[in-house]
């Protein structure tokens, strides 16, 4: 990778902005797993990204919004102007201001499966102008720093979530709002309950009546969410963790790890052990 500059600002571990800028092609094989919320802002160039073993072609104005415990890799960029935002949940937990920012299940945890966003150019000026205020701010080091970074870093994810919006066409309707709803849900449960009956009752719907809604709205159908969500933890806990294929399925709520294997053939067309093999290869 070779690097025409890069510019570095952190405040206490917790939040920092990277400004990037490669001259020429960079390529990383090695997935690695998130472990704050990130933002990439790349105003100039293009590559092609991998996010929860998904792929994801870019070029120019594009932001992309990770979450902790997903997994990123790069096949390949050529960038000539980048930006990197990282923050804890100690910093800015998007749980706890989600009634403020409706961020999460939009911009992070994001159900609406795209997990980027491309401003205008005019959108582009206003989410610069935030960015230099950051920097400003990085660097002046003045009394209540943290409040005036996070009240910056606020108004930058409002902005996003409202582009998002507009640009996707997120129609604020029963549906969506049961989609989150059920999303969220899933995020909070699906390593103890597989199945769509256990959801559709905490929703006060019955199942059918949950597939229908969600069928209005064109996602998949709710066992398919949920068996998803399953397998992208599973393959997470197979690559970054030392356990074995029977922890891994104990820890994901299967009590016959035998099931399991057969669970996870049938989505990825790969057993367990030969999806580990494939990536350490």
């Amino acid at each position: 990778m070779a690097v025409q500059d890069i510019q570095n600002y952190s405040y206490q571990n917790i939040f920092s902005l990277q400004t990037v800028q490669f001259e020429e092609l960079c390529v990383v094989n090695s997935p690695q797993q998130i472990d704050q919320y990130k933002v990439f802002w790349i105003k100039e160039g293009k590559g092609r990204y991998n996010i929860d073993f998904k792929s994801y072609f870019f070029e120019d104005g594009v932001l992309f919004f990770l979450s902790p415990g997903q997994v990123f890799s790069v096949d390949s960029e050529k960038i000539k102007e980048a930006y990197q935002l990282s923050f804890t949940r100690d910093f800015y937990c998007i749980q706890t201001h989600d009634a403020e920012v409706s961020c999460n299940g939009v911009l992070f945890n994001n159900i609406y499966e795209t997990p980027f966003v491309v401003p205008s150019e005019k959108e582009t000026q206003k989410l610069d102008f935030i960015f230099q205020n950051l920097i400003e701010e990085f660097e002046l080091e003045e009394t209540a720093q943290y409040d005036m970074l996070q009240s910056l870093l606020k108004q930058f994810i409002v902005y996003s979530v409202r582009i998002k919006k507009e640009k996707d066409v997120v129609k604020e309707s029963v549906e969506t709002k049961l989609f989150k709803d059920f999303s969220l849900l899933v995020e909070q449960n699906f390593k103890k309950i597989h199945r769509v009956t256990g959801y559709a009752y905490r929703l006060g719907l019955s199942p059918k009546s949950l597939t229908k809604h969600l069928q209005k709205i064109g996602t998949e159908t709710p066992s398919d969410f949920i068996k998803n969500r399953i397998i992208t933890e599973a393959k997470r806990l197979l690559l970054y963790t030392d356990d074995s294929i029977k922890q891994v399925a104990f820890d994901l709520g299967f009590n016959d790890p035998a099931y399991f294997s057969r669970f996870f053939t049938k989505a990825t067309g790969q057993s367990p052990k030969q999806f580990k093999r494939s990536y350490s290869l």
